[in-house]
């Protein structure tokens, strides 16, 4: 089948177009942060992608509807006396030492949360049904205030879903009968089931996570919605943060499943490329315009159920990334006390970086009492020091502006009291690197993995501009480079397999043995199988291709924390306690362990583009030569060798200081490294040091 990879960044919209031959092409073009669809849809023109093929898409919009806070007009309906779930949360303390600590306020606001009288005990025994007819006030009040969407969470409603699937019947009832008298702009109001989105115990998180998908699932379907209209007859599939793809209807309804959509399709990416180049222990490292993400992977994707996102609780399956607010667009600004920043803010798409040449006029950007608009960004601050080439970015489809970059940059100078616009570049380049640094000692060091021990991927429109001074002070040994780095993201949404989960909590201790406990537990998966095996047909995939993977949520018995264990029919137990002495370094052999979830993952085969190795011929790279010119590296300037990725071939191995141009991305590699191409084409760089 004919594929198209488009991932949506901050800055840049990335394309890898599998033709009817099996070749990848790639496009690169500004993203149009207003809406998303007009950048994809221009791109698939110039692409002159035809009617038949299958579009991947990697979607920013419920993530940027979160963090903007600009989602749907929500309400919650929730169990009497619970309504305040959402505002009081738990006891964390992210800000140890603050002293008046402060927490993003609830997505849904006090006079939007409804409270219905039904209870449920803890045991599935109705203790107080829910009359249909109490309902009626509720919905009522939602016409008056024009609540868009719908978040429900009820008392253990992971046990007993009827009350909530009433809830969804009287809301769709009254609703269209308000339509069709007048008494209502609109019957089309989206409901959120938190016994279909997380049938899981702990009410904060359902709570929370529910009224995510209620508070971005409008925005989503609405603009899945547009974005089809616009592909015609080309098929639409969303990324997931998972890092499986679903069909975009799915997308629409579910899209707290999509927040993390773009860097997963990156993590899925660099997994499939280092793996074929024989590559399994990995740390990946995805710089972008606005953000960088890294995760480690110890030759398996780094899945978690405990994700966040804008500060709220998100209990859906993800890929465990780490973000950080450093990128390319990241702007640079001194704050009160005289200390250099970069980041989290970003000059984005618009009006990007100073040197992109797109202000008309010097604008002012204040926040917090602070000016933070000096113009400077990173990627100003990598041209000034000779890493990016003014004539050589995006293949020479963009000229570099030398001369406003350095006019950003000498503002930023004289507000840190520097007169060399160099050394200021600089500290802007060794700022950012510093962000990024702590970001990957977080998903390393702090997890107890040694970081000597992996292979950092290099990927993103900035990574590889970055990679190898990163590794050496994390003193990881190797850097990967993959042949197209700068649209690696959209290449993993081509490797991606379409995958559903589904989770049930069960709370059960392991007081049985062998083949008792192995058939309850069979049986109690028997409902998550029957239902994934008939959605995954729905979407169009053949029951009998599709693989299952169960895996179970234990902890010993006390403890508020569990791990996620693969299901081993041959000894339930044991698993578990190997897997907390990998976490954690010991086990308690003889304490009660407690199964909390039972988890399901549906995966349908998918063939990932292919990727060739070529015969290697001679270890002399000069035919890639292109020249030489001055770059800095620390506070020396160094004549470094130019070469073009394109005239790289398998075999060929030079020496750093060298800066390697391609269309999507540059690579500075730094004195003190070797570079060899593999026979797949990516660049292995070696600290010789």
């Amino acid at each position: 089948m004919l594929r198209l990879g488009v991932d949506t960044g901050g800055t840049f919209t990335d394309y890898v177009w599998l033709d009817v031959h099996g070749r990848l092409r790639l496009h690169k073009r500004l993203s149009t942060p207003h809406d998303p669809s007009q950048s994809i849809l221009s791109g698939i023109d110039a692409l002159k992608v035809p009617q038949n093929a299958e579009v991947v898409h990697g979607s920013t919009v419920a993530t940027n509807a979160l963090l903007e806070r600009r989602g749907a007009r929500t309400a919650l309906i929730t169990t009497k006396g619970f309504a305040d779930v959402l505002a009081i949360g738990r006891q964390n303390r992210p800000d140890l030492y603050a002293l008046v600590p402060t927490k993003p306020a609830p997505l849904v606001p006090r006079q939007w949360r409804f409270e219905v009288d039904e209870r449920v005990s803890a045991q599935g025994e109705v203790l107080v049904p829910l009359r249909a007819e109490s309902l009626q006030p509720v919905l009522k009040q939602m016409a008056v205030d024009e609540i868009e969407s719908i978040a429900v969470c009820l008392f253990f409603s992971f046990l007993v879903p009827q009350h909530e699937r009433l809830i969804l019947q009287e809301i769709q009832k009254w609703f269209d009968t308000a339509a069709a008298e007048g008494r209502s702009a609109s019957a089309d109001v989206h409901v959120s089931l938190s016994s279909e989105i997380l049938p899981e115990y702990r009410e904060y998180e359902r709570t929370a996570t529910t009224v995510i998908n209620a508070y971005v699932a409008p925005l989503m379907s609405r603009y899945l919605s547009r974005l089809a209209s616009g592909l015609q007859q080309r098929r639409l599939t969303v990324m997931q943060s998972n890092g499986g793809i679903i069909n975009a209807e799915t997308a629409g309804r579910i899209a707290a499943r999509t927040v993390l959509s773009g860097p997963a399709g990156g993590v899925v990416g660099a997994r499939y490329v280092a793996g074929k180049a024989g590559y399994e222990a990995l740390i990946t490292f995805d710089m972008g315009g606005t953000s960088t993400d890294v995760a480690l992977c110890p030759g398996r994707l780094p899945s978690t159920a405990r994700g966040e996102i804008a500060g709220l609780p998100l209990r859906l399956p993800i890929i465990d990334i780490h973000t950080v607010g450093a990128g390319g667009g990241s702007l640079a600004f001194v704050d009160a006390g005289g200390a250099l920043h970069v980041g989290p803010q970003s000059a984005g798409a618009d009006p990007g970086p100073a040197c992109y040449g797109q202000r008309v006029a010097e604008r002012q950007q204040v926040e917090q009492g602070r000016d933070l608009f000096f113009g400077a960004t990173t990627t100003d601050a990598n041209l000034i020091l000779g890493r990016l080439d003014a004539a050589n970015f995006l293949g020479g489809e963009k000229y570099l502006d030398l001369r406003a970059a350095k006019s950003a940059l000498a503002k930023l100078a004289r507000a840190m009291g520097s007169g060399s616009i160099t050394e200021t570049a600089w500290g802007v380049v060794q700022v950012a690197n510093a962000n990024m640094e702590r970001a990957i000692r977080r998903i390393s060091v702090e997890r107890g993995f040694d970081p000597r021990r992996f292979t950092l991927v290099a990927f993103g429109g900035a990574g590889p501009l970055h990679a190898c001074e990163l590794a050496r002070n994390l003193q990881i040994p190797r850097v990967l480079v993959p042949t197209i780095p700068g649209v690696l993201s959209a290449l993993g949404m081509l490797a991606a397999a379409p995958t559903k989960d589904y989770s049930q909590t069960v709370m059960r201790q392991v007081d049985e043995t062998g083949a008792t406990l192995v058939q309850w537990l069979l049986e109690n998966f028997r409902p998550l199988v029957e239902r994934a095996l008939i959605e995954m047909a729905d979407e169009g995939h053949d029951p009998a291709s599709i693989v299952l993977q169960r895996s179970l949520d234990m902890r010993y018995v006390g403890q508020s924390h569990e791990l996620i264990v693969p299901f081993q029919e041959n000894d339930v137990g044991s698993a578990f306690h190997a897997a907390h002495a990998r976490r954690y370094g010991y086990q308690r052999a003889h304490a009660r362990v407690e199964i909390v979830t039972l988890r399901l993952s549906a995966v349908a085969p998918v063939t990932p583009p292919s990727l060739y190795k070529e015969t290697r011929e001679t270890t002399d790279a000069r035919a890639a030569v292109v020249g030489e010119k001055p770059v800095w590296f620390g506070d020396e300037q160094t004549v470094a060798t130019l070469y073009e990725r394109g005239k790289l071939r398998p075999g060929h191995v030079f020496s750093g200081p060298a800066v390697v141009f391609q269309y999507d991305t540059t690579t500075v590699i730094s004195p003190g490294w070797l570079s060899e191409v593999d026979d797949y084409g990516n660049l292995i760089l070696s600290n010789l040091s």
